[in-house]
């Protein structure tokens, strides 16, 4: 007997050691705080990055732009064999041999003057890249503002949980005295019942706030894109992290937001960028000045020279008569070497350079330049009508978010004193069921009330926390 129980206490002993090994270490895992969860999901967001790189085409475009001010330059090299009877491009005649020969030239073109059309999509590319920045700012404010509501719908579900176990303790400590007095007779056996089928429902509240919390944590690591963690912590948020809005007024919240938010300065951006795309066009209808300019040589390789040896004299076939005899005439002959032209002496040689100035004049291109035009002036209305739409959409936000605001505070207020008020009244009827001055009906009445207040009230306070928050967005207090 004496082995069996060693035997039973080292399988526990084991099992305990076990036990406390698989249970996760959360102490290792720091809380993180509702800036932290910002960054984190702004790093890991995939729109966020598609707009990045959607912004630094932009500025590529831009830096493209830029270049249009500075002259081409390009040079180009060829090599050819003609066969047969061909032109010798060096000597310019025809010659029935193999010629191998070169072309070398360096050109470069620079437009002087075409009606500031360049200078005008420099502007226009530099206005729209940063309306592209403003715009990834507004898709990371986007993202900020959905991870503050998930974030504090995790605080309201913790406090909801909180809540709801106290609520289940307190009845569980009430069936455990009413199950002792039901046991002895001293109540009727209904209150016993009716405070065990509120303890049931204490019960399943908590069960349902534990799932409520685990979707609320579960929805906030997809939004941050990290792995699911039921031991990840959140830093607490309290009232005193808020600032009190209800004394600003709508018209002043307006003004800071058409100053802060980027979604109008990018909307603003794009007008002004769509005016300068207007601009380009119409500038590219009148007379541009442009410089040419080149310089060229070539090679070949049947290219020669003749090199003056030395001077002999020569018989001709004429002749003079001396009496009777016949003398010979001689001339004098010049003697030359043929030689190959070396390479770096043709390369040197054909040397050669041309400069022009000119004048283009569009004349008639298809219609395209009159369509670019008028595509133009309608991207530009387009931008100017989603401008206007951007700002009376913005003050519509402004005026519901303020009035959203005032009645959170409002609600809040009369919830801490209903809260407060039924606690009181709670206590009192605790103390009476307690010594048995009510029944079990005025008690749960009281304890639900009580209840129902505490909930409400930690909904209201998180509702007002989101509220003010978003005010604070618009005022341009709320940075990310």
């Amino acid at each position: 007997m004496i082995r069996k129980a060693m035997a039973i206490c080292f399988v526990f002993i084991c099992i305990t050691i076990y036990s406390f090994s698989q249970t996760p270490d959360t102490s290792s895992l720091p809380k993180l705080t509702l800036q932290q969860c910002i960054q984190i999901a702004l790093k890991n967001n995939a729109d966020v990055q598609h707009r990045e790189i959607t912004s630094d085409i932009s500025k590529t475009n831009w830096q493209g732009a830029k270049g249009y001010m500075l002259p081409t330059l390009n040079g180009d090299i060829s090599h050819s064999i003609n066969t047969g009877r061909n032109i010798d491009p060096y000597t310019n005649i025809y010659s029935n041999q193999s010629i191998k020969y070169d072309n070398y030239s360096l050109n470069t073109q620079l437009t002087l003057f075409n009606a500031f059309a360049i200078q005008n999509n420099i502007k226009q590319n530099k206005l729209s890249f940063q309306a592209r920045e403003f715009e990834t700012q507004s898709e990371k404010d986007f993202i900020a503002l959905n991870v503050i509501l998930e974030y504090l719908q995790v605080l309201t579900n913790e406090d909801l949980l909180s809540v709801s176990i106290q609520q289940r303790d307190v009845s569980a400590k009430q069936v455990e005295r009413l199950d002792i007095l039901n046991q002895e007779g001293s109540i009727s056996p209904s209150q016993f019942y009716d405070l065990k089928g509120e303890y049931a429902n204490n019960q399943l509240n908590v069960v349902n706030a534990q799932n409520a919390l685990e979707t609320a944590k579960v929805t906030l690591a997809q939004l941050l894109n990290i792995p699911y963690n039921k031991n990840q912590q959140l830093e607490r948020l309290t009232l005193t992290d808020v600032e009190n809005n209800t004394a600003s007024n709508t018209d002043s919240i307006y003004q800071a937001a058409l100053q802060n938010l980027s979604i109008v300065k990018a909307a603003e951006l794009r007008e002004r960028s769509a005016l300068y795309g207007v601009k380009t066009y119409r500038s590219q209808s009148y007379p541009s000045l442009y410089f040419n300019g080149g310089i060229f040589t070539n090679y070949s390789n049947n290219a020669t020279v003749q090199q003056y040896i030395n001077t002999t004299d020569v018989q001709t076939n004429g002749y003079v008569m001396s009496g009777s005899d016949k003398l010979p005439v001689f001339t004098q002959q010049d003697n030359y070497s043929i030689n190959k032209i070396n390479y770096g002496d043709q390369f040197k040689n054909n040397f050669n350079s041309s400069f022009s100035i000119g004048i283009s004049i569009p004349l008639l291109n298809n219609l395209r330049n009159k369509t670019q035009i008028k595509t133009a002036l309608l991207q530009q209305k387009d931008a100017e009508i989603t401008f206007n739409a951007t700002k009376i959409q913005l003050q519509q936000n402004v005026e519901q978010a303020y009035v959203n605001v005032n009645s959170a505070k409002s609600r809040y207020d009369v919830l801490t004193e209903q809260a407060y008020a039924y606690k009181e009244s709670f206590r009192e009827a605790e103390i009476k069921f307690n010594s048995g001055a009510i029944n079990s009906v005025d008690y749960l009445i009281a304890k639900n009330n009580v209840d129902q207040s505490n909930l409400n009230l930690i909904i209201a306070k998180y509702d007002y926390v989101l509220r003010s928050m978003i005010l604070d967005y618009y005022r341009g207090k709320l940075t990310f």
